[in-house]
């Protein structure tokens, strides 16, 4: 029985057969999924532009023998913007291979697919710092897959304010009296611990409201992408990309 939900094009693989193509969405209703999408690339496909990536669509779909089969899409937005800049591409396609790892499979997505587009939209739109932006898809991707540092206060003494240093393997923290700067450490302003915090639990309208200095953003940030890569225990090509050209 075909059904109908909404999706993120989050990859695509033209280089199947002369004129098929096969997607990775990220879709409300079933999580992450694979689709085939017959004659997409013929110029009179009426699938072909709402199977492209980084495009939003509304998808009919019917269960193929191994596969998904993708029987119309209608695009809703194209996120055409982020195509003029080499930097804020890179940064969404990173978004969505982070979300093709962490987003769940067959079963609802929806908070994580709303993620994405608020973060594609603002990264568009230009109306947050792009640092900001990714370290807040990082950090509440990994939340909902269950990843979460203990961020309460110091692992030995409980002291919950002011500068940390973040233990990434063990996912703790330590008060500047039982931590210092090691290769097993990273330093971590106040204003980024109370950031970090903030984002494990805001609302989602709330999510994006953050403001941090930019010492408190560039900690976060070097924090956020490594404790994410130790708990994966992987890299990611388009976090390599994005890094080289930002």
């Amino acid at each position: 029985m075909p059904i109908k939900t909404d999706a993120l094009i989050i990859r695509e693989n033209n280089r199947i057969g002369e004129n098929d193509r096969l997607i990775t969405a990220l879709t409300r209703e079933r999580g992450v999924l694979q689709a085939s999408v017959r004659g997409a690339r013929k110029i009179t496909s009426r699938s072909g532009s709402g199977t492209s990536l980084l495009t939003y669509s509304t998808l009919t779909l019917t269960e193929g023998k191994n596969k998904w089969i993708v029987t119309d899409a209608k695009p809703q937005r194209v996120f055409f913007e982020l195509r003029n800049e080499m930097s804020k591409v890179a940064l969404a396609q990173y978004f969505c291979e982070l979300a093709g790892v962490l987003a769940p499979r067959e079963e609802p997505a929806e908070e994580a697919l709303r993620l994405l587009l608020n973060a594609l939209h603002f990264l568009s739109e230009g109306g947050r710092e792009a640092a900001l932006l990714k370290v807040t898809v990082e950090q509440r991707l990994l939340r909902l897959a269950g990843y979460c540092p203990d961020l309460n206060g110091c692992a030995v003494c409980g002291r919950p304010e002011g500068g940390m240093f973040l233990q990434p393997l063990r996912g703790t923290l330590l008060c500047t009296d039982h931590g210092s700067p090691s290769m097993d450490t990273l330093p971590l302003t106040a204003g980024a611990v109370a950031a970090w915090r903030y984002l494990t639990a805001a609302p989602e309208d709330k999510l994006f409201s953050v403001k941090l200095s930019e010492e408190s953003l560039q900690s976060l940030a070097a924090a956020s992408e490594y404790f994410l890569l130790s708990c994966l225990g992987r890299g990611f090509n388009t976090l390599d990309f994005y890094n080289s050209v930002k």
